[in-house]
């Protein structure tokens, strides 16, 4: 993707409405350049597949250079960064998806370790179960080291940055508004909380209202920060519902909280299990599925994620657990490594093996599955 070299050229852009990923590589594709696409005279710009009239008004009427100051002074003064899409401040897993943010305004920081993330959303309306369940389950993956990705939207959202937060953990809220106009207002000071637990992002403007166009593309990138989306209570049709297919589109784990099935909270997320998504009944379950694909993570050029399946070990099982690896180990060379007696590694062995987590060879040799 081609990022001009130019920011409040880019800023500027970004402000116009209907300018998204597609339209820009559109554009780009044609003239080369941003500034390119801010000079071009209208009736060209109307002539390119995919612009028409009403975009080449939008961009020869756009936003001015006083504009784009404006905004910059907004973000300055509510603390917020603007980060392009070029930066290395842009979040690794969200520029992987095939259509990424211009640019993102965040409140707080983004951190490596954010790599490691999973979303957990649902309903706005819900049962005391689903907000017990996203808390629950919030809380046990930040406390495992997960950075918890969610909407900031009352009910499950909420729930799950408050879990997040009392695990102790990292939570990144994103909004379906600009980081100026903070949605649900109830919602303020948890925002506050989350930005120094985490971040809250956006990919619009400042001052942008909450509408409900906005919040279908805002789920594309809750699940592009994620590994994977764990959808707590949700209907049959949902923003829950459009977070998961935008997961499944971007090759992520969906996973889902089965609930009552005389529910109409629990309709969305029963039929997702029905679909073909993960039953998941504790976090074991999301961390056995997700633990392949986090040996791939790196949080810097030097060092690894652990495999993240060891998250739910003892402390004598991590410890076989991490001695072993893709090279077969024999199980005498495992006892005298461990440390510990033969017996012991021996079971130890022999429940990972049942869990899936090793693989036993010829030989009494051992390998992680």
């Amino acid at each position: 993707m081609q990022i001009m070299d130019d920011f409040e050229d880019l800023l500027r852009l970004n402000m116009i409405s209907g300018i998204g990923t597609i339209t820009y590589r559109r554009l780009i594709d044609h003239l080369g350049s941003v500034k390119s696409i801010l000079n071009c005279p209208k009736n060209i710009l109307e002539k390119m597949p995919g612009i028409g009239p009403k975009i080449a008004e939008r961009i020869v009427n756009g936003p001015k250079a006083a504009d784009v100051d404006k905004e910059i002074k907004l973000a300055e003064k509510n603390n917020v960064k603007i980060v392009p899409f070029s930066s290395d401040q842009f979040p690794q897993n969200l520029k992987q998806i095939y259509d990424p943010p211009l640019l993102l305004y965040i409140k707080g920081d983004i951190i490596k370790s954010d790599t490691l993330a999973l979303a957990v959303v649902g309903a706005r309306r819900c049962s005391y179960y689903g907000l017990t369940q996203a808390e629950r389950f919030a809380r046990q993956l930040a406390q495992v080291g997960f950075c918890v990705v969610s909407g900031m939207a009352r009910g499950i959202d909420t729930n799950a940055h408050m879990g997040a937060i009392k695990g102790k953990g990292r939570t990144i809220a994103v909004l379906g508004s600009g980081l100026g106009v903070i949605y649900p207002s109830e919602n303020k000071e948890l925002s506050e909380k989350i930005a120094t637990h985490g971040a809250v992002i956006s990919e619009l403007p400042m001052s942008t209202p909450p509408n409900s166009r906005n919040f279908p593309p805002r789920n594309r990138i809750i699940s592009g920060l994620s590994l994977g989306v764990l959808v707590v209570e949700s209907t049959l049709r949902s923003g829950s519902a459009i977070t998961a297919k935008w997961a499944l589109e971007h090759g992520k784990e969906v996973f889902a909280v089965p609930g009552n099935i005389d529910s109409n909270y629990s309709r969305g997320t029963n039929q997702l299990i029905k679909d073909g998504a993960k039953l998941v009944e504790d976090i074991s379950d999301i961390v056995e599925e997700l633990g392949p694909l986090a040996e791939s993570i790196h949080i810097n050029d030097s060092e690894k994620v652990a495999d993240i399946r060891s998250l739910t070990l003892n402390s004598q099982e991590n410890k076989i657990f991490s001695l072993l690896s893709s090279t077969p180990e024999a199980i005498d060379d495992i006892t005298v490594k461990s440390g510990l007696p033969s017996s012991n590694v021996a079971s130890i062995l022999m429940i990972l093996e049942v869990r899936r987590l090793v693989k036993q060879l010829s030989g009494k040799r051992f390998v992680k599955a």
